[in-house]
């Protein structure tokens, strides 16, 4: 069946209970609120710069996707938070430092000044650095009160791949190392696939995992994971070239100025909004036989690849 807003999709999926975001934001950010040091305690301005650009007000996608794939595997969703945090917690330290001087040099996030701007380089460093390690001591946390540690511990190797040199960090370096030079569109893919698909696929990942998901379950949840994975950051490219500093809450343009290679460069706007849909679509293909437990996958899909923002 094909509906209005994109590809078709299993039956099961069509006829699910309508996913609410709001609810996995609103039990996300109070548990962030938990897990984060008060900004009064010492040292305080280091807290402060923490919890400042963890509050910024994010989408919190990658914590909902962990959220969504474990109890699509039957894991409650409060035994998920600590891992959901994990993962908020690596995100926002990558933005922190993405945003530095000798990164992307961005002055605003999410509609107000960059951590390093309001903060100092010296205070923005280290608040990435220690929501990090933060986001591991969740982890090792929440491993000790489990009955099932052996899970946990297998998470804490698979976020730490998704984050580190062969993940994010090392997509993180490929795009430094890559401004001003051309890309080809497989090269573009692969430093994609790593600085922002490696962490929402690590995402999808940690939450079969925790689960106690079967190997072919995985499998196709992470072949999910990759598609969502690519398709987020086509339609980033998109919106650097179509949005606002108002609706992106980032100076918009920034990855021409700065010379990076873009999808919607090398495929013009209209390819790159057709490769997205095609991801989408590799997505949706990915959930057929999970039935209609993967409904909320399946709705955030959607939304990565028609979002505005």
């Amino acid at each position: 069946m094909r509906t209005a807003d994109g590809p078709s999709r299993p039956r099961e999926l069509e006829s699910a209970p309508r996913f609410d975001f709001g609810d996995y934001r609103a039990l996300v950010d109070q548990a962030l609120d938990e897990v984060l040091p008060p900004a009064e305690r010492p040292p305080e301005r280091l807290h402060e710069a923490m919890r400042y650009s963890v509050f910024a007000g994010g989408k919190r996608l990658r914590p909902i996707l962990l959220l969504a794939t474990g109890e699509s595997c039957g894991a409650a969703r409060e035994e998920l938070l600590p891992a959901a945090c994990a993962v908020e917690l690596i995100h926002t330290y990558s933005l922190i430092h993405d945003d530095l001087p000798a990164f992307d040099d961005d002055d605003y996030r999410r509609g107000r000044p960059a951590n390093h701007k309001a903060f100092g380089e010296a205070v923005a460093i280290l608040a990435g650095d220690a929501l990090q390690t933060l986001a591991f001591q969740c982890l090792g946390a929440a491993a000790r009160l489990s009955t099932h540690p052996e899970r946990w511990v297998e998470a804490v190797a698979e976020l730490g791949d998704a984050a580190g040199s062969t993940g994010m960090a090392g997509g993180q370096y490929a795009d430094v190392a890559a401004q001003g030079a051309a890309l080809d569109l497989d090269a573009l893919r692969a430093l994609h696939g790593a600085k922002t698909g490696a962490l929402l696929t690590g995402c999808v990942r940690v939450g079969a995992i925790l689960a106690g998901a079967q190997p072919d379950r995985l499998e196709r949840l992470d072949a999910y994971g990759k598609a969502v994975g690519l398709a987020f950051q086509i339609v980033d490219d998109i919106l650097d070239v179509e949005g606002s500093l108002e609706d992106l809450g980032k100076r918009p343009g920034a990855d021409a100025a700065r010379g990076k290679s873009t999808y919607p460069a090398l495929l013009g706007r209209e390819g790159a909004r057709a490769d997205a849909e095609r991801l989408r679509a590799v997505a949706l293909a990915s959930l057929e036989p999970l039935g209609a437990g993967a409904a909320p996958l399946a709705a955030l899909a959607d939304y990565i690849v028609e979002r505005s923002r």
